[in-house]
């Protein structure tokens, strides 16, 4: 289900998924597929983890890129979960194809 909310959103950021929700900064982006497909990654990622390991994971590692590459910005790229999600945005198909925890292959890419 898709939602749009501006109160979660601040800078650059534009979608959020919290499961089982994909937010939107905007009406507007509902029509991008490739914003829509990155955040479907992320509800699969949230799926397969069980949610709730998932942001204990996600903050995990957010906080130990902060402190390697001191810039949240640059630790948030970094991110597995976000990495994979960026690859694979642009592929319709992703999701058809994916293999079950694909997110720890793009932890030391």
């Amino acid at each position: 289900m898709i939602l749009v909310s501006k109160l979660f959103f601040r800078k650059n950021y534009v979608g959020l998924s919290l499961w089982p929700f994909i937010i939107l900064k905007s009406d507007a982006l509902k029509a991008d597929d490739t914003l829509i497909n990155h955040e479907k990654i992320h509800l699969r990622q949230q799926l397969e983890l069980l949610v709730l390991p998932f942001y204990i994971l996600y903050l995990s590692e957010f906080a130990i890129r902060c402190l390697v590459y001191r810039d949240s910005y640059k630790a948030y790229q970094n991110l597995s979960f976000e990495r994979e999600a960026y690859f694979n945005e642009d592929n319709p198909n992703y999701l058809n194809e994916r293999r079950p925890f694909s997110f720890i292959k793009y932890l030391w890419r």
